[in-house]
C-alpha cells in the first residue's frame, strides 16, 4: 500500500521561491523575494520575519528556499529547526539566521534560539523564523517569543483542494500532459497532500510515461512506484 508520504526518489529538485506556489500567499512571497534582493542590489533589511500557519501551507519550504537562494548568491545562513539533536555555534558571517517549527523547540533550542537572536540584532543580522501558532499563543520563553513577533508577521494558508488542482492542471498542460479528473483524483488521495510534493509527482509520472511510452494513468502511476 503506498504512503501518503512526501516523495523522496533522488530528485535533483528542491525547495526553491520559483515552486512555491502562493494562493493566498502572496504577500509572503513578495515579501521574501524584495528582502532577497538581486546580486548587485542586495541591502537586507534587519527586522525579523515570522511565518507561521498549520501544516502543508509551505512555512518550511519558504525557509529552506531561503537559503537555497542565499547559497546561490554565495551566502550561507545559521540554521535551527526542532529536529536538530545540536546546534551550530553562531557564525558572524552568516547572511541572516532561519529558525524553523519554533512552537516545537526544547529548552535547549529555546535558549540556542535567543542567544542567536540577540547576536543577530546586534550584527543587525534578519532572523527569518516560522512555527505553528501566532507568536502571542506560542508556548516559549517570553524574552524568544516577543522578539520573534517584533517585526513583520505574515499568516499563511495551505491551498484549497480546487487551487492545488488548479495548480497541477496548469503544471500539466505547460508539460503537455492530460491529467484526467480519475487520475487527478488519486493522486490527491493516495499521495502526500502537500503541492511541492504533488509537482514532484508529476515531474517523475511524466519521466516515467516517456521513458514507457505511455499516457498517465492510474496503472502507470502504480507500475512507476512498483519499479521506484
Amino acid at each position: 500500500m503506498m504512503q501518503q508520504l512526501v516523495l523522496d526518489m533522488g530528485l535533483p529538485t528542491g525547495p526553491g521561491l520559483a515552486n512555491y506556489f502562493p494562493g493566498p500567499n502572496e504577500a509572503a512571497l513578495a515579501h521574501l523575494k524584495l528582502w532577497l534582493g538581486r546580486a548587485g542590489d542586495i541591502v537586507r533589511t534587519p527586522v525579523p520575519t515570522y511565518l507561521w500557519g498549520g501544516s502543508a501551507c509551505g512555512k518550511t519550504h519558504l525557509l529552506k528556499a531561503v537559503r537555497a537562494a542565499l547559497q546561490e548568491q554565495g551566502v550561507a545562513a545559521g540554521w535551527l529547526d526542532a529536529s536538530a539533536p545540536v546546534a551550530p555555534e553562531f557564525d558572524e558571517s552568516w547572511a541572516c539566521v532561519l529558525m524553523d517549527d519554533v512552537h516545537a523547540y526544547s529548552s535547549a533550542q529555546q535558549q540556542v534560539a535567543f542567544n542567536w537572536f540577540v547576536h543577530a540584532q546586534t550584527l543587525q543580522m534578519a532572523v527569518l523564523a516560522s512555527g505553528g501558532l501566532p507568536p502571542a499563543d506560542l508556548k516559549l520563553r517570553d524574552d524568544l517569543r516577543t522578539r520573534l513577533g517584533g517585526g513583520h508577521v505574515f499568516a499563511l494558508q495551505a491551498l484549497s483542494e480546487t487551487e492545488r488542482r488548479a495548480v497541477l492542471r496548469q503544471a500539466a498542460d505547460a508539460r503537455g500532459i492530460f491529467l484526467s479528473d480519475e487520475v487527478m483524483d488519486f493522486m490527491l488521495t493516495r499521495f502526500s497532500r502537500d503541492l511541492g510534493s504533488l509537482m514532484e509527482l508529476l515531474d517523475l509520472m511524466d519521466g516515467y510515461a516517456l521513458q514507457t511510452q505511455r499516457a498517465i494513468t492510474i496503472p502507470l502511476i502504480k507500475a512507476m512506484m512498483d519499479n521506484a
